[in-house]
């Protein structure tokens, strides 16, 4: 933040009590004339002191969350005139000429429901604070702007801090709407896990959209800069049951969409139900959706980065699970060497390990190079393993894993008996021949005899010739190391003559 941090108000210092409380006649709205006047000039001298024409807009605001009360409500939200009825161009980092920021803070003095932060990052900071205290910030000590602001009537106070500066320090990682993002919502759309998109474009002010595989680019291309996405279920077509199913009390948010394909929402609490339900009658489909964050459940959550990936926006969303999954995905890479301890081995085989708080998975064919006739055979429930990361995939929230690629191949040493003949053995039969063990170990490596190398003449079944547990003398005739075969013979083990 800037170094020279100003308060700016109409409250002499003169009239404070021992705990710093005005207790002056200075009324605490905006005079809607000379004082509120002196307040934008006494902002100008400064901006011109530090040398910017320019601010940005930061974390902006409109209605319940911005009116301090201290002036009445007055309809919308105190914009019109200065941005288009859609609020276009008012934004997280929307950059405005100095004019129109004055009369931002000329919006905020007079308490009209809308707020935000005026700023040229690292230079200069206009912060507007309840009974009309306005705190400026610059890296400039404007020495000029503070004898200006004398002169107009007003008191400038140099302070160590402003009260108002934004919260840099929130534990945890922003989820950006990146393209893993964008990939992660068009599968869950396509799995039918997500349909409705809440833009949050400002601080209390939202945009709803249905999601369709065929849609979601166009959406994309009409979000707000900025804006938070929270990313919900699809809406109930039983819009009976949904107002049925309100709570006896406390506020609910209620979203619908009606009969022209409009998404809307509105909050209500048990005095309002019958309005409600006269004012959703029609709709095509709704929902109800909590406003205590325990039991507000969307699906996943993020904040759109600008146009270069950067992510600016300094307001955050509330994690989800799966949030919290894809920030762990995140410090993940292939390779990788986790610990994790074996939760389940599923009757289909697939093993389940627990990595920091996250559910991985190793398939049967990474569990060993060796044989084994189940996952238990390998890894048992409880078991803390070190397996090697194959791969993260960001979208369907997955991580493979694999014992396998952290042991020695048995095999390639079996490269050099190619032409060698061993005595193993049978291990199983099957329909076009014999599995052979030619290793000496009871998990030893196998190859294949096929019916045609097991003896002269046709052979219509294996065990015509050979039995699974007897010995079977056997030439290595090939070792496939990308197919992890190895193919043997009976028939060419012996010289003619010799069988």
């Amino acid at each position: 933040m800037p170094p020279f941090v100003y308060r700016i108000t109409k409250y002499d210092p003169a009239d404070r009590d021992e705990h710093g409380s005005y207790i002056g006649a200075e009324d605490s709205t905006s005079d809607h004339g000379p004082v509120e006047a002196a307040y934008l000039q006494a902002i100008a001298a400064f901006a011109e002191d530090t040398g910017i024409d320019h601010l940005a807009i930061r974390e902006p605001g409109i209605s319940g969350l911005a009116h301090f009360r201290l002036e009445p409500a007055i309809d919308g939200h105190g914009l019109a005139g200065l941005f288009p009825p859609d609020l276009s161009g008012f934004h997280d980092g929307a950059e405005v000429p100095l004019s129109l920021g004055l009369e931002l803070v000329r919006v905020m003095l007079r308490d009209n429901g809308a707020w935000c932060r005026l700023e040229v990052e690292d230079r200069f900071v206009v912060q507007v604070g309840w009974d009309q205290y306005v705190y400026v910030s610059s890296d400039k000590s404007c020495e000029r702007a503070i004898a200006h602001t004398r002169a107009l009537g007003l008191f400038p106070e140099q302070l160590d801090a402003s009260p108002y500066d934004a919260d840099f320090d929130e534990p945890g990682v922003q989820r950006p709407a990146d393209e893993d993002f964008w990939a992660r919502l068009r599968w869950s759309i396509a799995m039918r896990q997500a349909a409705i998109l809440e833009e949050g474009y400002l601080h209390n002010a939202s945009r709803w959209h249905r999601l369709t595989e065929a849609s979601l680019d166009a959406v994309r291309t009409r979000l707000t800069p900025r804006a938070q996405l929270t990313v919900w279920p699809d809406l109930s077509t039983d819009v009976g049951a949904v107002l049925a199913s309100l709570p006896d009390e406390g506020p609910v948010e209620f979203v619908w969409e009606d009969e022209n394909a409009a998404i809307s929402s509105t909050m209500a609490d048990e005095s309002e139900y019958k309005e409600l339900a006269a004012r959703v009658a029609g709709a095509r489909a709704a929902t109800a959706l909590s406003l205590t964050l325990d039991e507000r459940q969307p699906l996943f959550t993020a904040v759109l980065p600008d146009s270069d990936g950067v992510l600016r926006a300094r307001w955050r969303t509330e994690p989800t699970p799966s949030d919290r999954n894809w920030a762990f995905l995140k410090t993940l890479h292939r390779g990788q060497i986790c610990t994790g301890t074996v939760t389940e081995i599923a009757s289909f085989g697939v093993t389940f390990v627990d990595i920091g708080g996250f559910t991985a998975m190793i398939n049967i064919p990474e569990l060993s190079w060796r044989r084994f006739d189940h996952p238990s055979d390998v890894v048992a429930v409880g078991q803390e393993i070190s397996p090697e990361i194959l791969d993260v995939d960001l979208v369907r929230e997955r991580v493979a894993l694999s014992l396998k690629a952290l042991q020695e191949d048995p095999m390639p040493p079996f490269v050099q008996q190619v032409g060698q003949t061993v005595t193993g053995v049978v291990t199983k039969l099957v329909p076009f021949g014999a599995f052979v063990r030619i290793e000496d170990r009871e998990d030893g490596l196998e190859g294949m005899v096929h019916l045609t190398e097991l003896a002269e003449g046709q052979v219509d079944r294996p065990e015509d010739v050979v039995q699974v547990g007897g010995s079977l003398t056997v030439k290595i005739l090939e070792v496939d190391l990308p197919r992890h075969r190895i193919t043997l013979s009976h028939l060419q083990a012996f010289a003619p003559g010799e069988r």
